[in-house]
């Protein structure tokens, strides 16, 4: 078998897409259209692995000095194949790809294995390859998820923030109210109590939301007067429903505001996904555990999943070997 790699640029991008819209291991966020948004701030060096001239594989990179990422600018990276890919032609397509690098000059390859909830099939290849390699674990984060075919009921205090909500009037809806969510709760809280601002600025998610209508949605909850109160900005894949900012005001304990909001995309939406990923609840490289996060998550049912990330050199290439009998 014959194996190529090339790097991503603009000509292929109707092949990425069409791949990323079939592979095992994808989700919306490896399309073009999201991992461009913020180009000016990376220098990309996606990958196209091809076996016999036909597209095999794909890894969504950016490059800074002598290390590709896969990749700073997305929550989790891939090496993203489709559903009749063969484990003994996935490790050459690997192998080729570590060579692909070193011979551009890339001495590491660092890589945000995507969770696997987010696969469609059994997708864990990769981490087979990087064991082979003798890549570094070098961060395992804890993620905490609800597993809807094994749903746990909200516990008291969860049920009772419910009921408080309830009692005071307030409703929660989809709508496009990013701006309000964002200058009037995110961009505040965020500011006040980590002195930090949000990953995607507002112009940024609006543009994202404009490109991705099926898997970006803005949850907003309202009081009786019409203001708004709490929200949560949610990305939706093929098998997971995440929230990727939520944040209430400074009532949001007193009125029950986020146990509401929670209950509704939970409990109400998008009954067809699997997973509900809370993200991660672990800090400094996943060494320290965040107990108040883990105990509210847990609360509404959450159980913990991990994501790996890991470092491999890829000179490894040259021993990169199977032992078949």
């Amino acid at each position: 078998m014959n194996y190529k790699v090339l790097k991503y640029t603009v000509d292929h991008r109707a092949a990425w897409d069409g791949f990323v819209d079939s592979a095992k291991n994808a989700t919306f966020l490896f399309k073009r259209d999201f991992m461009e948004y913020h180009s000016d701030r990376f220098e990309d060096f996606s990958l196209m692995v091809f076996r016999d001239d036909v597209l095999y594989a794909l890894l969504p990179a950016n490059r800074k000095g002598n290390t590709v990422y896969s990749h700073q600018g997305l929550t989790y990276g891939s090496f993203m194949l489709q559903d009749s890919a063969k484990l003994l032609y996935s490790f050459e397509a690997f192998k080729a790809m570590l060579s692909f690098l070193s011979s551009e000059g890339i001495r590491e390859l660092e890589i945000k294995v995507i969770p696997t909830f987010y696969n469609h099939m059994p997708a864990d290849e990769l981490e087979y390859f990087l064991y082979k390699a003798e890549a570094e674990l070098t961060k395992r984060d804890v993620l905490m998820v609800i597993d809807y075919s094994h749903k746990l009921r909200f516990q008291k205090n969860r049920r009772e923030g419910i009921n408080k909500a309830i009692r005071n009037g307030l409703t929660v809806r989809i709508d496009d109210n990013f701006e309000g969510f964002w200058n009037t709760i995110l961009i505040p809280n965020l500011n006040k109590k980590h002195g930090v601002q949000p990953v995607h600025r507002l112009e940024e998610i609006q543009l994202l939301a404009r490109r991705f209508p099926e898997n970006i949605k803005q949850v907003s909850v309202y009081n009786e007067s019409g203001q708004l109160v709490a929200g949560t900005t949610v990305f939706l894949t093929e098998t997971t429903v995440h929230p990727q900012y939520v944040s209430g005001n400074t009532d949001k304990n007193f009125y029950g505001s986020l146990d509401l909001a929670y209950d509704y995309i939970i409990n109400e939406l998008w009954q067809d996904k699997k997973y509900f990923d809370f993200n991660i609840s672990s800090e400094d490289n996943g060494t320290m555990l965040n107990k108040g996060l883990i105990f509210w998550k847990e609360s509404c049912g959450a159980r913990t999943f991990t994501a790996d990330n890991y470092l491999v050199e890829t000179a490894s290439y040259k021993k990169l070997n199977l032992k078949l009998k």
